[in-house]
């Protein structure tokens, strides 16, 4: 009778047990080491997924923060705002689409360079090494003094 219990008991936690390992399973993140992106991440099933819509920079009635650098740091900072009211952070984003408003500052070319000096101050650091895959567009139509517009998806796994 004891046999069958114990073969019983290990039936049921056995499976248990690997779901629990298997859901535990970290994000996979697979990219060049100098690049502040990845070219691929890979999300484990059973994942929390947080989407975070367009986020602009500037708060309703102040003035906006002056360039795209400044721009992209305030919208990150943003970001991880939401983010950490969930019980996440920036180290969670896996992926994000980036859209920067043509400058007229720079030819009516997009500032890649400044988008890129705000967002390595939030990924690929030494406090928070995890980048996420990333596409950049430039748009043309944004509000005027806006060049910054970012969307995301953040992923916590269990």
């Amino acid at each position: 009778m004891k046999i069958v219990a114990l073969a019983l008991a290990s039936a049921l936690i056995l499976p248990a047990a690997a779901a629990a390992a298997a859901s535990a399973a970290p994000v996979i993140r697979v990219g060049a080491p100098a690049s502040p992106i990845a070219s691929l991440t890979l999300v484990p099933a059973g994942s929390d997924i947080a989407f975070v819509s367009g986020t602009t920079p500037g708060q309703p009635g102040q003035p906006k923060p002056v360039g795209t650098q400044a721009q992209t740091v305030d919208v990150l900072t943003k970001i991880s705002a939401l983010l950490k009211a969930q019980g996440m952070s920036m180290g969670d984003i896996v992926v994000m689409r980036v859209f920067l408003g043509v400058d007229p500052d720079k030819g009516g070319h997009a500032d890649r360079e400044g988008m890129n000096a705000g967002f390595k101050q939030f990924f690929g650091t030494a406090d928070q090494p995890n980048k996420p895959a990333r596409t950049t567009v430039a748009v043309t139509d944004m509000a005027p003094g806006s060049f910054v517009e970012i969307d995301a998806q953040a992923v916590r796994t269990h």
